[in-house]
């Protein structure tokens, strides 16, 4: 089954090829982006698909862009909460700023998103929503309190409104990618890199595209009994 899918954070990294995957596989994808109106254009010149900007933290906001989204395409059937960003410093001396900033971009926006769209799953009888976690979000990270504790919450949410869901034949999944080959990892130091690379057991980082497959499974009639689970893709960096 194929219909309409929102991607948050869809123009860029892991969500631009999330996005590309779910339109190869037939979906009608709607893009959310927050500021790079550059990447939203070419996004849209490339894929000939919709791209919104919108702020994720707000519920006016989302439900408005959902009404836009079903009024061009139709029914949202899927979701996919990927928006997320990075404020690093040690707890001691993180500004409150940072810590706010990343729980509402990388948290909030899951349940601002997921209200916006879960009634009318709900209503219809079948929806999916795929929320990408962290490796971080399991282990931890020094310097990411913030980050992490975003990350973590995403996954008590997945659990809690799986529960909700599953008898309205709504699946609620996570994914928890590792270290993944995207601009911001491109543009770390190669020191860094390579120290990162020496901790993954299969020796390498991971691909944006094998973390799009995994969304495209978790999104498929294939995955209708997987509901509540946290799927780690991370090269045996952490295993639970």
């Amino acid at each position: 089954m194929t219909g309409v899918a929102i991607v948050t954070g869809g123009t860029r990294g892991i969500g631009l090829e999330i996005s590309k995957g779910l339109i190869a596989d037939g979906y009608k994808v709607a893009a959310v982006y927050a500021n790079n109106k550059e990447a939203a254009k070419k996004f849209e010149e490339d894929t000939g698909h919709l791209s919104f900007k919108t702020n994720v933290t707000s519920l006016e906001e989302c439900s408005s862009v959902v009404e836009k989204v079903e009024k061009k395409l139709g029914n949202v059937t899927v979701l996919v909460n990927n928006a997320g960003i990075t404020r690093d410093g040690m707890l001691h001396k993180m500004d409150p700023d940072d810590w706010y900033s990343v729980v509402e971009t990388n948290l909030t926006s899951c349940y601002v998103m997921s209200r916006a769209v879960i009634l009318g799953m709900r209503e219809h009888s079948y929806g999916r929503i795929i929320n990408i976690s962290s490796i971080n979000g399991q282990k931890g990270q020094l310097g990411q309190s913030n980050y992490a504790a975003a990350k973590a919450g995403m996954l008590g949410f997945t659990k809690a409104l799986a529960l909700e869901s599953a008898w309205k034949n709504i699946t609620v999944n996570a994914v928890c990618p590792g270290y993944i080959n995207t601009d911001m990892t491109k543009s770390l130091d190669s020191a860094v890199l390579e120290s990162i690379v020496k901790q993954i057991p299969v020796g390498r980082m991971g691909e944006p595209d094998e973390i799009a497959a995994l969304v495209s499974f978790l999104a498929s009639e294939k995955a209708a009994f997987i509901t509540g689970a946290t799927i780690s893709a991370n090269g045996g960096q952490y295993m639970s």
